[in-house]
């Protein structure tokens, strides 16, 4: 057996919100959309990979998501742009990454990365 995908499924209020911060913002795409439930995706195939954690590095959290993206400083301005708050702010962490977190329309802690 062979595990192909995992997917985070967020319970919201209205998939509007969470389409503006992930698609809007990140660039996600709408794979399906059935109204009460959308999926989004990236277009490309990506690992399967599930995290756990005690906390989440240099004395923050642990986030609900990870996002890596390709340039981190952009996605930061958008998010900030788009008046979403932001939990943590962009750093170059010692473990190779430079990421912040933001706080999706859902209530849930987005850690937004980009490696070195």
């Amino acid at each position: 057996m062979e595990v192909k995908r995992v997917v985070a499924n967020i319970a919201v209020d209205r998939t509007e919100d969470a389409r503006r911060f992930y698609c809007d913002v990140l660039g996600l795409e709408i794979a399906m959309d059935l109204g009460w439930y959308m999926t989004l995706s990236s277009g490309a195939d990506a690992p399967v990979q599930i995290g756990f954690a005690t906390e989440g590095g240099s004395g923050t959290e642990v986030p609900d998501l990870s996002i890596e993206v390709d340039d981190v400083d952009m996605a930061y301005r958008r998010m900030r742009a788009a008046g979403f708050e932001i939990v943590y702010s962009l750093t170059d962490e010692p473990w190779g990454v430079r990421r912040f977190y933001a706080r999706d329309p859902c209530g849930k802690l987005i850690n937004i990365l980009s490696h070195r």
